[in-house]
């Protein structure tokens, strides 16, 4: 009794919320189901795909592109860009998922439930109630992006320019290479043809 007594109480606490959606009404009217059992079954649904891989991949591309998208939108179109910071990141974080994706046969079959994880971290990264990804901005993007004291550069352009040296020192060590087996090898055939002559 007092399960079900705490069940009856959540389903009114849910009910209550769901009253603030008139097309929740409109078809709870229709198909004259309550709409938190048409909510719950909902969700129960959506759970059981992503879980199971049935076209689980698509849907949380959908969830992860749509409300974003939107709220990208809304923050461009407003004067306080307080939220730019959050959907800035969050398309470098849905865009590392796309990159990381196009691998999927080699690394992603070893992940089990990767789309269930990558839907929970994209859910967390994107709800306002969350705000994930200003959280992993704030925490360890930020201090990464962060200008040097000395010459104003930061840890990527240190980085990039590191790598561009590197590559530079790499190319001419090779050229060289080509360019001293070029030789040898032009020596080695006008000795071979000095000889062929004598």
């Amino acid at each position: 009794d007092n399960v079900k007594d705490i069940a009856q109480e959540k389903l009114a606490l849910l009910r209550t919320k769901l009253d603030a959606i008139p097309a929740l009404q409109q078809v709870e009217d229709k198909v004259k189901v309550p709409k938190e059992y048409l909510v719950l079954a909902a969700l129960s649904g959506f759970v059981i795909l992503v879980f199971l891989g049935i076209g689980a991949n698509t849907l949380c591309s959908t969830v992860g592109f749509l409300y974003p998208a939107y709220q990208s939108l809304l923050a461009i179109e407003n004067k306080n860009k307080g939220d730019d910071v959050q959907w800035i990141v969050y398309w470098v974080l849905y865009s590392f998922f796309a990159l990381i994706e196009t691998f999927q046969d080699f690394i992603l079959y070893w992940i089990p439930f990767y789309v269930a994880f990558k839907l929970a971290f994209l859910l967390w990264a994107m709800l306002p109630q969350t705000r994930g990804a200003k959280f992993l901005y704030d925490s360890f993007l930020k201090d990464f992006l962060k200008m040097n004291g000395e010459g104003s550069t930061s840890r990527i352009d240190t980085a990039m320019a590191e790598a561009k040296k590197a590559a530079d020192t790499t190319a001419a060590a090779l050229a060289n290479n080509v360019s001293q087996l070029a030789k040898d090898s032009q020596d080695a055939i006008k000795d071979s043809m000095d000889k062929k002559d004598e």
